[in-house]
């Protein structure tokens, strides 16, 4: 798995670091203590981890994104802003390097390669507008994960912000860098376009 020998840092992260809040950790890391960011690293590396693999849906594209993730923020913290979450900046470095990344591949294959792990609580609680709630198991897991990677980029985004790493919508909005208004708005949208892919999916399977 990742370490911080990956990122070139080989500094012990001693006991008293890891009881420091963020802010503190950024301040002391902006000063140029190294071992400070390597905390930083240590604390949050599992949530970029989650986040890139559930964006990518490749272990080794979302091991690689860590690492740039964490390397821009390190190289880029003179640019971070105290008023916002470490993790929330860090989130939006990712989502950045997603968008990068979209780009730079035939958007096709990207999208044929994307995968995304888990169920929705919000499409499997049961309502009567829920397509999927008859569904049962493997293949509703199965239905979703085809759905989401079908979905353009800026859907999925959203659903796995909102939905899956379940983020509230003020930081929804720092990351993708809109209102809170319009985090709303556009969670709404990646909801409406995800059941529309799902329904042919769920034809499928009742064949």
């Amino acid at each position: 798995m990742l370490d911080s020998t990956l990122m070139g840092w080989n500094v012990a992260v001693g006991p008293k670091l890891t009881t420091e809040t963020d802010a503190v950790l950024v301040q002391r890391a902006r000063d140029g203590e190294y071992a400070a960011f390597e905390a930083l690293f240590e604390r949050h590396r599992t949530l970029v981890y989650r986040f890139a693999y559930q964006m990518t849906g490749k272990r080794d594209d979302a091991e690689d994104m860590v690492q740039e993730a964490f390397v821009r923020a390190y190289q880029h913290l003179a640019r971070y802003r105290d008023e916002a979450k470490f993790t929330t900046w860090l989130l939006r470095i990712v989502t950045n390097l997603c968008t990068d990344q979209a780009r730079m591949s035939n958007r096709r294959n990207a999208l044929e390669q994307q995968e995304a792990a888990g169920a929705l609580d919000w499409m499997t609680l049961g309502s009567h507008d829920d397509p999927v709630e008859n569904l049962e198991g493997d293949r509703r897991k199965l239905a979703l994960r085809k759905a989401l990677a079908a979905l353009p980029l800026h859907h999925r985004t959203m659903i796995v912000l909102r939905d899956l790493e379940e983020r509230d919508y003020p930081d929804i909005a720092a990351i993708v860098g809109c209102t809170v208004g319009g985090a709303k708005l556009r969670v709404l949208r990646a909801r409406r376009a995800l059941r529309d892919r799902i329904a042919p999916l769920l034809e499928e399977v009742a064949i």
